[in-house]
């Protein structure tokens, strides 16, 4: 049995029979699940504001999904190309609850729950102390929380990264057909959810040489059992690869878009600092996207950094074990996402998105070992002064995961609206708001990206949209015409036209973001 795994040993003497130990096991799950819950869903309906396009991209591919007779999409090409999945989850939403900005977003909250949940799946297998200690981070994580807040497909690679992590693990323990179907099956799936999973069968297959070179024992018993896996993985992932092939241009072109290879990737840094950044993102710098961090915090800090280290040791000491390997892997192909991605600022906390399960994995084992050794100090002492020093090692570590899940939450949930509203296009709302007034009869002056907050928050009402720099052929046709700002109410009518405009909505520093004028 390996170390981690004996970290309740501990609690033995503290919590007494297995009936106790095992209810407050039980509760402590259940109030980290709450937790996770309470991160996800709490002020939903005011943090964020404002729709971001690439989340009214997904609710508008999902009102086509239930509104449009034959639309059954499996790679979506608008928006720069996206798997589909998500937009099927968020249609199923709108049939419960309603087409709505807090439906979308409260899709990806449910979601972020089943991430947590997943988690705990995964690291079960190294004990129920590390996945306890592993699904806390999970839940009070900032970086998972402003993942799980957002109406985008982004957050699916967490439950699916953390399943097929435990898939991975339970095929290498039993070495069975089922075992490996599973394993395939949970592989092929991450090919659904978003770019960074595409490295999955990356990681497998350098587990795999792995395991044929350093465990010749293992390996034997698992090769009968490789065909199944590849078959299941295939069966699963055979749409998304026949969209591959037969739509490359479009099914590639984001990826490929932001490589470092690509010459034309606009970045804001060398590629130097980029890398710098991007392996600083676990301990001194986070991701300046408001979108997807607060304030630029990193994803553990120096508190946490120690469990991840410690976490991270324990593995490398235990590399024998082919699940310890397999962590260690995930580690080095799901930094490579971020690494080989330079387009924007760095860190980017959403190509990292794979590694969510093995930093989790990290956390939870580090911690688990902090207790083993907490444990063994405590065995020069008396009974009940061991019982005491061991307990409040415990609590040290819960109160360090409750401490940050409380702290991730309420600095998530008191940001003012001033620093979200560029980030999550609060001016594309008040447009939508602006154009809806008189459905039809408006011209929305908006490009088609920016379109994507109107085709959803007025999709009851559409207005007409004008591309920026086109002119009207009969403005008088027209109740109303808005726009973001009176030049491009000029380019599409005339100068006086333009000069009778009046500001509708202001932006945070009283700046006017949208006009309307009667043509």
């Amino acid at each position: 049995m390996s170390a981690p795994r004996s970290w309740f040993a501990g609690a033995d003497t503290v919590l007494g029979r297995p009936a106790v130990r095992t209810a407050a096991y039980g509760a402590a799950f259940f109030a980290v699940v709450v937790g996770a819950v309470l991160a996800r869903f709490w002020a939903l309906t005011t943090q964020p504001i404002g729709l971001f396009p690439d989340e009214a991209a997904e609710g508008v591919s999902a009102q086509r999904i239930l509104n449009e007779p034959g639309y059954h999409p499996i790679f979506i090409d608008d928006d720069g190309g996206r798997e589909a999945l998500y937009a099927y989850i968020v249609a199923l939403g709108f049939r419960l609850f309603g087409a709505s900005v807090v439906t979308l977003r409260g899709t990806s909250a449910l979601l972020g729950v089943f991430g947590v949940i997943a988690i705990w799946v995964a690291v079960r297998r190294f004990g129920r102390g590390p996945a306890l200690f592993a699904i806390a981070w999970a839940a009070g994580s900032l970086w998972l929380i402003c993942v799980s807040r957002d109406g985008m497909r982004n957050v699916l690679t967490v439950a699916a990264g953390a399943l097929a992590l435990a898939a991975l693990l339970n095929w290498g323990d039993k070495r069975t057909r089922v075992a490996a179907v599973a394993a395939g099956v949970a592989a092929g799936a991450g090919l659904w959810t978003y770019q960074p999973l595409k490295f999955t069968p990356l990681l497998v297959i350098a587990w795999l040489l792995w395991m044929r070179s350093a465990d010749r024992e293992r390996w034997q018993s698992i090769r009968a059992t490789v065909p199944w896996a590849a078959g299941a993985f295939l069966a699963v992932a055979a749409p998304m690869i026949w969209t591959a092939v037969t739509d490359a241009s479009n099914y590639f072109g984001r990826g490929a878009s932001v490589l470092v290879f690509n010459p034309d990737v606009g970045s804001t840094e060398g590629y130097p600092l980029h890398v710098l950044r991007t392996i600083g993102m676990f301990l001194v710098t986070g991701d300046p996207n408001a979108r997807q961090d607060v304030n630029a915090l990193p994803m553990l800090g120096p508190l946490l950094f120690i469990p991840f280290a410690v976490g991270i040791w324990r593995a490398w000491r235990s590399r024998r074990d082919h699940r310890y390997t397999l962590l260690l892997f995930g580690l080095i192909v799901f930094l490579i996402p971020p690494l080989i991605s330079s387009e924007g600022d760095a860190p980017h906390f959403l190509r990292a998105l794979g590694l969510a399960p093995y930093v989790a994995a990290f956390v939870g084992i580090g911690f688990a070992e902090i207790l083993v050794a907490a444990r063994r100090a405590a065995r020069t002492l008396p009974a009940d002064p061991a019982r005491l020093a061991w307990s409040g090692a415990a609590a040290a570590c819960a109160a360090a995961l409750l401490g940050l899940g409380t702290a991730s939450t309420i600095t998530y949930v008191n940001r003012p609206a001033a620093e979200m509203y560029t980030a999550f296009s609060f001016g594309d709302v008040q447009l939508a708001s602006a154009a809806a007034a008189r459905g039809p009869g408006t011209v929305a002056i908006v490009d088609a990206y920016n379109a994507l907050d109107i085709s959803f928050l007025d999709a009851g009402n559409l207005p007409t949209m004008l591309e920026p720099n086109q002119r009207l052929i009969n403005p008088a046709v027209y109740s109303l015409i808005v726009a973001p700002s009176r030049s491009l109410i000029a380019a599409a009518t005339d100068e006086a036209t333009a000069a009778r405009a009046t500001p509708a909505s202001l932006d945070p520093q009283g700046n006017p973001v949208v006009y309307v004028v009667v043509p």
